[in-house]
């Protein structure tokens, strides 16, 4: 399969050392990320860092409702750290043939190691809790905190995009959020949404 193109906005100056990346959306039936990011389109530009929104990572799932792309891969099985083989197409966690062996796997590093961002926030559902890992904690922590839910470590899994990020990148720090099931509201969306600007902004301010 050919590689695919991500839609990637920015909305903020690219002359900006400090570079945020927001995903609203992995898996296809797990979208309620997208309400955050129509918020932070919705803000004046960030004056402080440099914020990028990519609404979708599996548009072709999120068309069909389904956790896996077209092919019936879970994306967030797919990367390149402690990747292994899991399942047959269309089971919930098929990781695919290979590593990276998905277009929308190899687009979304494309855009990891050609942007470099200091902060990438996952959002996911529904286990309602911000995940921990070792690098830079004090973002996750405080993101957390400002939106009112717990700060976990979970067990490590296979082939995920944070785990491949945070190996790769350890200066950077590359966290999940899980929301609620269902729709978010607009005020809870605005609350994730400031979060995620007071992350770049103190980001910005410790450099």
């Amino acid at each position: 399969m050919n590689d695919v193109r991500l839609r990637a906005v920015n909305i903020g100056a690219r002359s900006k050392p400090t570079k945020v990346l927001v995903v609203g959306c992995i898996h296809g039936n797990e979208c309620a990320g997208k309400a955050i990011l129509r918020e932070l389109r919705q803000m004046s530009a960030p004056g402080g860092f440099e914020l990028w929104l990519i609404w979708s990572l599996n548009p072709d799932g999120q068309a069909s409702g389904t956790r896996q792309n077209a092919r019936g891969v879970d994306l967030n099985r797919n990367f390149p750290a402690g990747w292994r083989s899991i399942g047959e197409p269309w089971d919930t966690y098929h990781s695919g043939s290979r590593a990276a062996s998905e277009p929308e796997t190899r687009a979304a590093m494309r855009f990891v190691e050609e942007h470099r961002p200091d902060i990438t926030i996952w959002y996911h559902q529904a286990m309602e809790l911000v995940t921990k890992h070792k690098h830079h904690r004090w973002v996750q922590r405080r993101y957390a905190a400002r939106v009112g839910l717990p700060w976990v470590r979970l067990d490590p899994l296979p082939g995920t995009a944070t785990r491949w990020q945070n190996r790769n990148y350890p200066g950077h720090t590359s966290f999940v959020v899980e929301l609620p099931a269902g729709s978010m509201s607009e005020r809870s969306a605005k609350r994730h949404a400031r979060a995620v600007r007071a992350a770049g902004r103190e980001w910005a301010a410790r450099r």
